[in-house]
């Protein structure tokens, strides 16, 4: 069977002038149970990056929590030089057992944060790092100077957000640009949908985790398992190809441990969806999440 093509998706300058192919690749899942310490077939973690950037991907997401330090090796030890590869990580959650986060923003933490993810990844400049969390330890306009003064040092080139709602964004702009947002959306998980129309007008890349989430969307009789037989896919690369289509900033970042999982996922850029399609999808999962809500209130 061919190759897939994660470029036809294609492709978002962050920040304005670092171009990435739409479709990327996280790195979470090439870590342990928990997302904690090493994968149980290293050799299979490190192919599966090989074939993300065989598949014509060229956008990495990971961070030093992941593992922690194990993702951010992987990806140094299958991809560097980093080649027309644009590479993003985070810091600012500390990890001290399997699901376990806790946020700290006190800066001289956050600074070594960069400063070691710099190590591990063996570049003089990150490309694009995320403050993975707002810390609870320290005030946040703390967190954005520090964050301003290592860009302004050469240290980080773009600057992005993880789980923020628009006043934070708005907040961290009088410091910075904000060139990504890293939040929650899926199908059935709408929460950020204010924060998706914010990043829209102003171009801030819109990077969702969790992407292939449909819970009982995906059960037999739904509009997406209808979609997924007729087009003969699976509900994941439905779920994908409906990201895809629902914004022009939109970078999901699927990730694998598994070579054939990440044809899988990249074969979503192959999925053609009708106006029809899509507004379907759209409504059921919306119908979904408000269901989720109530039942979470109740």
């Amino acid at each position: 069977m061919k190759m897939p093509d994660a470029r036809k998706s294609g492709t978002f300058k962050i920040g304005g002038t670092m171009e990435v192919v739409r479709l990327g690749f996280g790195t979470m899942r090439l870590t342990g149970k928990g997302i904690w310490g090493p994968p149980a077939d290293h050799a299979r973690a490190i192919a599966a990056l090989h074939h993300a950037r065989k598949a014509g991907v060229n956008f990495f997401d990971t961070a030093d929590s992941y593992g922690p330090y194990v993702a951010e090796n992987f990806v140094h030890d299958a991809l560097h030089p980093y080649r027309k590869i644009v590479i993003a990580t985070k810091g600012g959650l500390t990890r001290h057992g399997p699901d376990i986060w806790k946020p700290v923003g006190n800066p001289d933490y956050l600074r070594q944060c960069v400063l070691m993810s710099m190590r591990r990844l063996g570049v003089k400049t990150i490309d694009l790092w995320q403050l993975h969390r707002i810390g609870p330890d320290c005030d946040v306009k703390q967190q954005f100077e520090a964050i301003k003064a290592m860009q302004k040092e050469g240290l980080i080139q773009h600057i992005g957000l993880s789980e923020v709602d628009v006043k934070t964004i708005k907040a961290a702009e009088k410091y910075f640009k904000v060139a990504t947002v890293q939040n929650r959306f899926n199908l059935v998980d709408r929460t950020s949908e204010d924060v998706l129309e914010y990043c829209e007008k102003h171009h801030i890349g819109f990077i969702p985790w969790a992407p292939l989430a449909a819970g009982a969307l995906a059960d037999k009789g739904s509009v997406l398992d209808q979609l997924a037989k007729e087009k003969k896919a699976r509900s994941g690369q439905i779920a994908l190809a409906w990201l895809l289509a629902r914004s022009p900033v939109m970078l999901p970042i699927p990730g694998s441990g598994d070579p054939s999982h990440v044809d899988d996922n990249v074969r979503a850029v192959d999925i053609r969806l009708s106006k029809a399609d899509i507004e379907a999808l759209d409504a059921q999962g919306r119908d979904a999440w408000e269901k989720s809500r109530k039942e979470q209130k109740s």
